[in-house]
């Protein structure tokens, strides 16, 4: 790669990770704001949890039409009108963000979190093999954007209203929007050739993709469902205030973000299938003590998860485009989708495991056993064969 070729791509990078940024920003407002609306709103657990989660929803099974209309034209467009779009459910909520609004325009708000295929597919087409782990680390550091979610958003709302807080979200998307649209370059000009149909095959004919799948929805789920649901977690058991709550939240969410790009990193270096063991078994001995009442044993084992997380998301979507580079956008979107439901669902069994028994234990008894099916998983196919599977 040329110096000229070097420049294009590191600017693409930046811009792409700006509008995932943005965007994660907005996927993540709701959860942001959720300990101020369940109070106005006078929401049980599982009502707030179910509200927390609906964006994730959208988001998640979004990726996949999203990862393969990336394929056919590119993400520059395609980024560019996504942006854009979260002005719809942002004046929706400001003018009416009653509990039935919430969950309808919350799912639609979800639409920003698709982003993340749209920029794989984009940023992937601009590095060669060898630098795809370190390029999608640094890509997927756009995480950043949910840490000013849960913090940002509740400092904001508290000074100027929470109505007022989702238009300066979203106004914040349409501008980058149209920066992205008229700086931003497609790596190369989108393929025609392949109709949504052969695209797709793909995820029909490769069962790699479907392992991928799963290993993500660990790995993203996992950091999505804390990132939108620690603030709920701090305010119910431990009684912190909303911006304490969400001081300590932006600080998981920024722990998991600086630590995927050291994932890409170290699966360039070491193979992500060998990072990703470590990942699996490490989540599994410490996600624990996230059911302890003591908030020093669950700091440290929520930010210990978040290192994880990171190096975890860092591990998959380095084997992404090395498996599939003809089809990024199309495995990106099924991989982020399962990643996205990984989150969803584990928000609405928390609060149904609280409101059944009392306590948060039980559901982080679940994620131990998912972290070892995925060690499981893992050994029966990248390690004992690591040649590309079908």
């Amino acid at each position: 790669m040329n110096t000229a070729d070097r420049s294009a791509a590191n600017q693409n990078l930046f811009l792409a990770t700006m509008a995932f940024a943005v965007a994660f920003a907005n996927w993540g407002i709701i959860s942001g704001l959720a300990p101020l609306l369940r109070k106005e709103l006078g929401l049980s657990v599982t009502q707030a949890s179910v509200m927390i989660a609906i964006p994730v929803l959208l988001g998640s099974v979004g990726r996949i039409p999203l990862g393969l209309l990336t394929d056919r034209y590119g993400g520059r467009i395609v980024f560019s009108i996504l942006l854009a779009f979260t002005i719809v459910p942002a004046v929706a909520l400001s003018l009416n963000h009653s509990y039935p609004s919430l969950l309808f325009w919350g799912f639609w708000m979800g639409l920003a979190g698709t982003s993340f295929a749209v920029g794989v597919a984009f940023v992937s087409g601009w590095f060669p093999p060898s630098q795809q782990g370190t390029t999608l680390g640094i890509y997927g550091a756009g995480n950043i954007g949910q840490s000013v979610a849960v913090f940002g958003g509740p400092v904001l709302a508290a000074n100027i209203g929470i109505p007022a807080t989702f238009l300066v979200f979203s106004a914040v998307a349409v501008v980058w929007g149209g920066i992205f649209a008229l700086t931003a370059n497609n790596a190369k000009p989108p393929s025609k050739s392949k109709s949504l149909a052969e695209n797709i095959a793909v995820l029909k004919t490769e069962k790699l993709s479907w392992v991928l799948s799963i290993f993500y929805a660990l790995t993203f789920g996992g950091f999505v469902a804390l990132s939108i649901y620690l603030p709920t977690l701090y305010k119910e058991v431990f009684a912190l205030a909303p911006a304490d709550a969400g001081a300590r939240t932006a600080f998981f969410v920024l722990v998991a973000t600086l630590s995927r790009p050291v994932g890409g990193i170290l699966s360039d270096k070491i193979g992500g299938q060998k990072l990703l063991v470590g990942v699996f078994l490490g989540i599994a001995a410490i996600s624990w003590l996230m059911a302890m009442p003591s908030i020093v044993l669950f700091t440290i084992g929520s930010i210990g998860c978040a290192v994880l997380f990171g190096l975890g998301n860092g591990g998959v979507f380095k084997l992404v485009p090395q498996y599939f580079p003809q089809q990024t956008g199309s495995v990106t979107g099924l991989v982020g989708a399962a990643g996205g439901l990984g989150g969803f669902f584990p928000p609405i069994v928390l609060g149904i495991c609280r409101d059944v028994t009392g306590s948060y234990a039980m559901g982080f008894g679940l994620l131990i056993i998912f972290a070892l099916t995925c060690t499981a998983i893992l050994s029966q196919t990248f390690l004992k064969s690591p040649a590309r599977i079908s």
